[in-house]
């Protein structure tokens, strides 16, 4: 009896192995073969695991270039410095541009983007879209469009000052670009949003006369976006935050892995308002050798990734700064790694270097370690994603550890787990998830006794080990 084979095609993964055509080297065509191996390269990897590519640098798109001269694009393209030959660009994955728009003037922009961002630095003016509609702008306020096909069209109707509006545009196209890709119309990630400089400035007042002891030197609002819930971004790639630095106060060094393109908002003239900026700080918390960059309002300057920084405001005004980076991007990727000075200092003291400033539980962090890199089986409900409710509904997964019954964190808090629990919010765990930071500074005020009576054998061992002395 002949038995024939089947093939489920609905599985991509699933073959037939008698159906495959009988293919040998002698049957494939030499040139064909020639041409698939011609850019193959093989490199050993001591050497190049860290390539060295072209820095980014600490350079300045002054005011002037819009304060005078026709109505015109003036894109800061700096793609000669990174050996970027493919796009104008500012960063790896933006381009930043200021548009001039003279009095009864109108300008097109048009950018093969995800993401288009525009702050309006002067002026009054509308911004016409086939595709999204109009919108009328006014100085301080910030709008963002998705995918566009078409240009839009921008006019100023007046202005205070130099005899034209100006606008700060930022957009992905680079990073587009560099993919070798198009933006499909159909599938945009956000809306078209506004956001009003009153109700930006409405909101910094309101953290600032707050009762719930926001430091005082760092008073700012994030940007976000409805549809951008995870991340709390401007927008699925942008990321902005209009931020103010008090009169006669610093704001303490900090770092991340995006690439900030820093507009002076508002800054007097002659002030000493400054950003300074570097690859290493000491044990004091300051920057070493820094490279001092001077506020011109209007003006924009690039901090470069990864490099810690610290804003200064020895004028008796406050100063305002609107950076915009890709960090939408980087935050989704998990990749961001923002870091405050103080708490790598104080991480430092104890003898601690962190791999990642990534938010996750205490209690998660625990259950991952104890259950090891397991591979759920296909039946196990069982999601991909780091949260509490992926961990405790095990099923059919075997638990590995040396005690299966769940270990509740003590029911008292400490001071700084008290801290974090604002942070919960704005996470999406689990409501009986005590929330701990990642270095475990909660357990300040947890007893030993405490964790032996209520840890499991393994998993109190790893608490002990990373956690502080006690």
């Amino acid at each position: 009896m002949k038995t024939e084979s089947t093939t489920n095609n609905s599985n991509p993964h699933n073959s037939n192995f008698q159906t495959m055509p009988n293919i040998n080297n002698e049957s494939k065509p030499q040139s064909q073969e020639s041409s698939w191996t011609k850019d193959a390269r093989i490199y050993e990897y001591g050497r190049a695991a860290n390539p060295i590519l072209k820095p980014i640098p600490v350079l300045v798109h002054p005011a002037s270039l819009h304060e005078t001269g026709p109505t015109r694009i003036i894109p800061f393209d700096i793609s000669d410095f990174l050996d970027i030959d493919f796009c104008a660009c500012t960063s790896p994955n933006l381009l930043a541009s200021f548009v001039r728009i003279g009095v009864g003037d109108a300008i097109d922009t048009r950018a093969n983007a995800t993401s288009q961002a525009f702050y309006v630095i002067r002026g009054s003016g509308t911004t016409v879209s086939e595709e999204h509609g109009t919108i009328q702008w006014n100085k301080g306020d910030v709008f963002v469009v998705p995918i566009t096909q078409k240009s839009m069209v921008h006019t100023c109707s007046a202005t205070t000052a130099h005899g034209a509006a100006a606008l700060y545009w930022i957009h992905d196209a680079p990073l587009l670009s560099y993919l070798g890709v198009k933006p499909d119309p159909d599938n945009r990630k956000f809306e078209p949003t506004l956001h009003k400089h009153e109700e930006l400035i409405q909101h910094v007042e309101e953290i600032k006369h707050s009762s719930k002891g926001h430091s005082t030197n760092r008073l700012g609002v994030l940007l976000g976006n409805a549809r951008c819930e995870q991340t709390k971004t401007l927008t699925h790639v942008l990321w902005s935050l209009l931020n103010s630095i008090p009169a006669q106060t610093v704001q303490r060094p900090h770092r991340h892995n995006s690439v900030a393109l820093d507009l002076a908002v508002s800054v007097q003239p002659g002030a000493m308002v400054y950003t300074l900026m570097g690859k290493e700080i000491d044990s004091m918390g300051f920057i070493v050798d820094p490279i001092r960059c001077d506020w011109e309002e209007g003006s924009v300057f690039v901090t470069p990734p990864g490099w810690w920084h610290s804003h200064h405001n020895e004028s008796d005004s406050v100063a305002w700064v609107l950076p915009m980076q890709d960090a939408g991007l980087y935050t989704h990727q998990r990749t961001l790694d923002i870091r405050f000075v103080d708490d790598e200092l104080e991480l430092y003291r104890r003898g601690r270097i962190r791999g990642s400033a990534f938010a996750i539980t205490n209690e998660q962090y625990v259950k991952m370690s104890g259950l090891g890199p397991l591979v759920p089986p296909a039946s196990a409900d069982i999601r991909r994603k780091m949260s509490a409710d992926c961990l405790t509904n095990l099923g059919d997964v075997e638990d590995r550890s040396p005690s299966k019954r769940k270990w509740e964190p003590p029911k008292h808090t400490s001071r700084r787990e008290r801290d974090f629990q604002e942070e919960k919010k704005c996470c999406a765990f689990d409501d009986d998830v005590a929330i701990l930071d990642v270095n475990m500074k909660g357990y300040d005020e947890i007893s030993k006794a405490e964790l032996e009576n209520n840890a499991p054998t393994s998993r109190r061992r790893k608490c002990i080990q990373v956690g502080k002395d006690i």
